[in-house]
């Protein structure tokens, strides 16, 4: 076992393909229909002719892909090589503020250019774009993590970037705004006055927060409507978008080699799934044939509890039903989240393939409230000098109760996490922790239960 503090790999071991979870799924497509995507006016399979108009083709081919490996273009990789491979940093003064026997590792991924780990996945949509002769893109944001990812992704390329940004989030969070500005991409709030569909919601909602799935209707209406000027985006959810994101996980592979450990358990927060997907799926490869025995646990807020209060069905992705139907979690495509400063947390479905890993029993998803992860990131940041982000605070609060009940039984464990982003353009919301503005929040029952009437019907 290593002594060090901090892991680097060098860009020589920069991954060279991306991990496919698709093949190793455990659970049978037929019965959990995690791979369906059904037309949202039909409600029968989508035809690759419905996909393309949102999509790059490129991108539709890996999300029905069956290869385990798919190489990553020599032009994304020269761009990863901006910020990856990231550090695996071993929390040694975190776990001396514990007292606790546990080791605990975090994968830094605010090593990236715009302090998170979006970027993985938005350069290659960004390069599949460029080829395919697109002028841009249409996306949504909530925390602005994603939405500054892609403009940054967006620039490279010299493509256009016209961000639909959660309302809350637009007001609360106003640097990340300016960053996709500045990378000339064109920002507003939403709902907004651009598209019919935020008309709507402005007048019949004047006071709406927003929420993702509106900010995805109006993206998709963009895209949908442009005569192909456009494709649509998506930092989230589907599985091109877990798979660019498995980078994370396949290094955080060799540098525990490099540590001498390997996990007891893999820790991520979950919004729509990328950033867990990333830390998780390689190793829950290892886990199905390797026969390793590592936990993945999937954390999310208490305020949308989509994963362990939600329900498992099909259900569309957006709140306008204008984008597909998957199987998923969800609290309901017409929820509208509380305004707690974790925006990339507020979505309310998730990525089929976390759905499917977690009804299967092979990944255990929990809920946190922000006090207790605005806590946990604190004590994170005296102890190691680093802000997260509110969305990774959960997995830091995580972390932290695993170390703590590792003091209590008196056993040593291995506990690894994904510090998806920093928090320096969230200090706002560390600022209201600290004046005690926050409070705390679950999201409740019986809005779960009226929402969940209105899942569409379908044959699956």
């Amino acid at each position: 076992m290593s002594d060090q503090y901090k892991y680097n790999l060098s860009e020589n071991d920069l991954p060279t393909s991306w991990y496919n979870i698709n093949p190793d799924m455990p659970v049978d497509p037929a019965k959990t229909a995690w791979n369906a995507v059904l037309n949202p006016q039909t409600k029968e399979p989508v035809t690759p002719e419905f996909l393309s108009v949102l999509f790059p083709m490129k991108f539709i081919q890996e999300a029905v892909s069956m290869e385990r490996w798919i190489e990553i273009p020599e032009e994304v990789q020269e761009i990863y090589k901006l910020w990856r491979p990231t550090p695996l940093i071993r929390a040694r003064r975190l776990e001396k503020a514990l007292d606790t026997p546990a080791h605990i590792y975090y994968k830094y991924e605010g090593a990236s250019p715009v302090g998170s780990h979006k970027a993985n996945t938005a350069v290659p949509q960004a390069f599949y774009a460029k080829q395919e002769g697109c002028v841009g893109f249409t996306t949504e944001t909530g925390a602005g993590q994603w939405g500054t990812a892609l403009a940054m992704a967006t620039n490279m390329f010299g493509l256009e970037c016209h961000v639909y940004m959660v309302k809350v989030s637009y007001h609360q969070k106003p640097y990340r705004r300016i960053i996709m500005e500045s990378f000339g991409s064109s920002v507003v709030a939403s709902p907004s006055d651009q598209t019919s569909y935020g008309r709507k919601m402005q007048e019949l909602y004047p006071d709406t927060p927003g929420s993702l799935g509106m900010a995805i209707s109006e993206a998709v209406e963009a895209a949908a409507t442009s005569n192909g000027k456009y494709k649509y985006s998506l930092g989230s959810v589907l599985g091109p978008v877990l798979m660019h994101q498995s980078v994370i996980g396949q290094e955080a592979l060799k540098q525990m080699e490099m540590a001498g450990e390997y996990p007891d358990v893999v820790i991520g927060c979950v919004g729509g799934g990328s950033n867990f997907a990333g830390i998780a799926f390689p190793f829950i490869r290892e886990n199905l044939t390797n026969g390793k025995k590592t936990r993945i646990v999937a954390v999310e807020p208490t305020a949308c509890p989509t994963l362990t209060k939600g329900t498992y069905a099909f259900d569309y992705g957006d709140t306008a039903q204008m984008a597909p139907i998957v199987k998923m979690h969800t609290l309901g495509h017409d929820f509208v989240p509380q305004g707690i400063h974790a925006g990339g947390l507020r979505y309310h479905g998730m990525a089929p393939h976390v759905s499917a890993l977690v009804d299967s029993g092979h990944v255990e998803a929990i809920a946190l409230d922000q006090l207790d992860t605005f806590e946990g990131a604190m004590m994170f940041a005296r102890a190691e000098g680093l802000f997260p982000a509110p969305e990774s605070s959960h997995a830091v609060r995580a972390a932290i109760n695993e170390a703590i009940k590792a003091k209590e039984e008196g056993k040593a464990r291995v506990i690894v996490f994904n510090l998806s982003g920093h928090g320096f353009f969230d200090l706002t919301a560390y600022d209201d922790y600290r004046k005690g503005k926050l409070e705390k929040f679950e999201y409740p029952e019986e809005k779960i239960a009226e929402s969940m009437k209105n899942l569409p019907q379908v044959a699956f």
